[in-house]
């Protein structure tokens, strides 16, 4: 397996790369930020690890640089950051797992086998956009236009399915049996309510509206 370790502290890199190598895998060390996406845009590499505070070029930006240019090499996040909102900025900017220093090795080793077998079987995708409209499956966050929606469970299981589905039209049977687990239908209102409700959180306030009633057919999530 071939890693990048983007990492500031020589001592640290030097180390990880070493632990590393003596399992097999081949690895190369970038000593700051703006090494690391340079390297990670010439070469070809199985995972990636990066480091969240480095001069020049801060990890969530690399992270966020490489996705941006489509760039979905597995990536592990290293910090000594380690509250839930330094979490989720991490996995937001589109980084795929998160260790928290000082960590054990045996652990690091695990996860980025971990990120290498999900790569190589085709992992799903761990989180979902439609136009403005963001969901991470993983921190259960859900965004439009940067700005964070409070969603109950069962409204963040309607909005997932509605956007695996985005743009075609998804009947009311469809949601019974996807959504609420029902195989029949209970004759009740509790379609029409969630969806009353998840349009609101998800549209009030936005120039257009995303969540479409289609007459006769069901509903549509239309970017």
């Amino acid at each position: 397996m071939r890693i990048l370790v983007i990492e500031d502290d020589l001592e640290a890199g030097e180390a990880m790369v070493r632990g590393l190598s003596e399992g097999g895998h081949d690895c190369t060390h970038a000593p700051d930020g703006e090494a690391g996406l340079k390297a990670a845009q010439d070469g070809e590499f199985d995972v990636l690890i990066v480091d969240r505070m480095m001069p020049k070029m801060d990890g969530v930006a690399v992270v966020e640089t490489l996705r941006r240019e489509g760039d979905q090499t597995p990536v592990l996040f290293l910090s000594a950051l380690g509250e839930t909102t330094d979490r989720v900025t991490g996995l937001q900017a589109g980084a795929d797992d998160y260790l928290v220093k000082p960590y054990d090795f045996a652990e690091l080793n695990a996860r980025v086998d971990a990120l290498s077998r999900r790569r190589q079987s085709g992992a799903v995708a761990t989180s979902l956009k439609v136009g403005d409209l963001e969901m991470n499956l993983l921190t259960r966050v859900v965004c439009r236009s940067g700005k964070e929606i409070d969603l109950q469970p069962r409204e963040f299981q309607l909005l997932e399915f509605m956007m695996r589905h985005a743009g075609q039209s998804v009947t009311r049977t469809m949601l019974l049996e996807k959504v609420w687990e029902y195989h029949f239908d209970p004759q009740t209102n509790v379609i029409d309510v969630h969806i009353s409700r998840l349009r609101s959180k998800i549209d009030k306030g936005f120039d257009r509206p995303m969540l479409q009633t289609v007459r006769g057919a069901g509903y549509r999530l239309d970017a």
